[in-house]
């Protein structure tokens, strides 16, 4: 059933489940302090990278306005941001990620092309049947979403009918007051 032993180490390690970690300042989903951090310190020494050592020493930086005020969010809490050179190297790790899943996929596409494409069929005809009901289940929540608002466009009418008509009554009786 499973073909694992054909399956890179490093395809396997991604599918294996970790347990928990404490959440922090995290950076593409990841955790900055407890991943981040290490392994672009680690890549630092190996030479694989050179990135700053303020960068790593000072990681979340408060965020400034375009004018150099300090940029504060919608609640008024001052705004911080990862360092950009910490932020730019997570965002070429998460492209080179994303190419390799793509590569990956495409050379097992290729290699086991009646395994994959039995992969995919089984799928779709799994989901159908979800699919399906979603479907329903949007279709009933539209026609609700319809319904209420035809009856407060209803109320609304009938609200702005009776101001109307209390309004012309006042008219009317300022009128015969009058005279």
């Amino acid at each position: 059933m499973s073909k694992l032993k054909d399956t890179p180490n490093y395809i396997k390690n991604l599918l294996m489940p970790t347990p928990k970690t404490a959440q922090a300042r995290r950076v593409w989903s990841i955790d900055l302090e407890t991943v981040w951090l290490p392994f672009f310190t680690a890549t630092n020494a190996m030479g694989d990278t050179a990135i700053p050592f303020d960068a790593l020493g000072c990681p979340i930086r408060l965020a400034y306005e375009k004018d150099g005020s300090v940029k504060f969010s919608k609640t008024g809490r001052p705004v911080s941001k990862v360092a950009k050179p910490l932020a730019d190297s997570v965002t070429l790790i998460r492209q080179n990620f994303v190419a390799n899943l793509q590569d990956y996929a495409q050379q097992v596409a290729d290699s086991k092309q009646q395994d994959y494409a039995r992969q995919v069929e089984m799928a779709q005809k799994a989901g159908q049947p979800i699919i399906a009901h979603d479907r329903v289940e949007l279709d009933k929540a539209i026609q609700l979403q319809i319904e209420e608002a035809l009856r407060e466009a209803q109320e609304e009418r009938e609200a702005e009918r009776v101001a109307r008509h209390e309004a012309s009554e006042e008219g009317e009786k300022e009128l015969v007051a009058v005279s």
